[in-house]
């Protein structure tokens, strides 16, 4: 009583939670032709159903700041069974939360089920994090299931209206990210919320609310805790973002990167190392923003260099032969880091070839350089010699007689291989002839041997 009194005299009203703000066209001013036709498709064949359908979540965002959105997320009251049975190409998946996969081609589409509020007899761990939660609900409820207010609105593309129930369109508008709810509660419940809020401050070059921000040293520890599948897709969305410098800097920033990428910090503090990893996540931010592939092979190879580089030294010191000890160094370092981040068969078998391979690009004679470039990989390893020569490891005379050879004809790598024969030649010690024992003695003038007396 006493509330809604002074709400009067002041000529304001209390926001209902279960109603969202709600924006036209005019306010919002998304551009239709930046929303999928699948999206919309997918809508509209749920409302034709009688079941209410909205874009939501990143896409949304990305839409209000007139950015097309690579992925489309859709949220409806229908539940999984439901979805499954309206598109031919759908499979449920999930098991803390069930969601739907639609394909269209290569197109793949994201369908929750409105989530309901959180129940206090869901499954947790000892840390509290949630591990099953199934319950389905009301879209109000469901908004407030989502993480930061940027990603909690809801576009419908046939009426063109945005609905924002926790002032996601003011946050996006003044570049905030906020979390909804208690920061430290919501971080308990799942702490890779920790890792998305910093992917999507340097991803969107958005600042913190403080309140959000408060809770993240302190808590930065029960990342340990979660499955280390969830925490390398979470990596890998971080290091393929188009921003991943800006995020493994905002990382340590946060105090968030122990144990994610072990001696990370060693090497970034090292005149080479750094070179090395910034070349190699430019390099990568590149490419993604001009819609070039990128290998997470790769990515990794380079941001664990170094530590091969480390251990493939120590090795050595004990004797182990070059090529033996690298590959005792490589098994060292993806052990560790796939008990970590649960790194994936072929990325870590990627991750060996490339290393394997930086040996071989030294021999520059005979038949090795033909035999490489059979290499099914050899392209990302000569790329991962560039970077090296870049950074200032090796000479960068290498890539460049490497770039010769790969872009030459045949008459040309012959010239090539010719040349480095000859100059290895020439650099190569002269040896000296052995003495044979038992050879001729010089003779003296008079014939006779050097060492006779003469006779008496």
């Amino acid at each position: 009583m006493i509330t809604k009194l002074i709400c009067s005299i002041l000529g304001k009203k209390k926001k209902d939670p279960t109603q969202p703000l709600i924006l036209g066209p005019k306010q919002h001013g998304i551009n239709p032709q930046l929303v999928s036709p699948n999206a919309v498709l997918v809508t509209k064949t749920l409302q034709d159903n009688g079941y209410k359908a909205f874009i939501v979540g990143g896409a949304v965002r990305d839409l209000l700041l007139g950015v097309k959105p690579k992925d489309f997320d859709i949220a409806t009251n229908a539940t999984p069974e439901q979805v499954k049975r309206l598109f031919r190409r759908a499979l449920i998946i999930g098991k803390r939360f069930q969601i739907v996969h639609v394909m269209f081609g290569q197109d793949l589409l994201e369908i929750t089920t409105f989530r309901g509020a959180s129940s206090d007899g869901s499954p947790k761990d000892e840390h509290g994090r949630v591990l099953r939660d199934n319950t389905f609900g009301e879209q109000h409820e469901d908004a407030v299931r989502r993480d930061f207010t940027i990603n909690a609105m809801y576009y419908d593309p046939a009426r063109e209206i945005v609905l924002d129930y926790h002032g996601g369109i003011d946050d996006t508008r003044a570049k905030t990210l906020r979390i909804i709810g208690d920061p430290e509660a919501r971080y308990r419940e799942d702490p890779v919320r920790m890792l998305r809020i910093v992917r999507f401050a340097a991803k969107l070059g958005f600042t913190i609310d403080p309140a959000t921000r408060a809770p993240i040293p302190v808590m930065a520890a029960l990342i340990d805790n979660v499955p280390a599948a969830r925490v390398f897709d979470e990596m890998l969305k971080l290091l393929m973002s188009g921003h991943a410098l800006a995020c493994l800097q905002q990382l340590r920033q946060e105090g968030l990167h122990h144990g994610l990428l072990p001696l990370l910090d060693v090497v970034l503090e090292q005149p080479l190392g750094e070179k090395f990893v910034t070349l190699a996540l430019a390099n990568t931010d590149v490419r993604v923003q001009q819609d070039k592939p990128v290998s997470p092979g790769f990515l990794f190879a380079a941001l664990l260099w170094h530590q091969v580089l480390e251990k493939w030294s120590a090795y050595k010191t004990t004797g182990e032969r070059p090529i033996p000890a690298l590959h005792l160094a490589a098994d060292d370092v993806v052990d560790a880091q796939t008990d970590k981040l649960a790194l994936q068969r072929k990325i870590a078998s990627d991750m060996r070839d490339i290393w394997a391979m930086q040996p071989r690009f030294e021999r520059r004679v005979g038949k090795a350089p033909y035999k490489l470039l059979e290499h099914l990989r050899v392209r990302a390893g000569y790329d991962f010699l560039l970077l090296r020569c870049a950074s200032g490891e090796i000479d960068s005379a290498i890539g460049e007689w490497w770039t010769a050879f790969m872009e030459g004809d045949g008459e040309q790598r012959e010239k090539l291989l010719a040349q480095k024969t000859k100059l290895a030649a020439e650099l190569a010690p002269v040896k000296k002839r052995p003495r044979r024992r038992g050879a001729a003695k010089t003779a003296n003038p008079d014939g006779s041997g050097n060492n006779q007396h003469g006779g008496q």
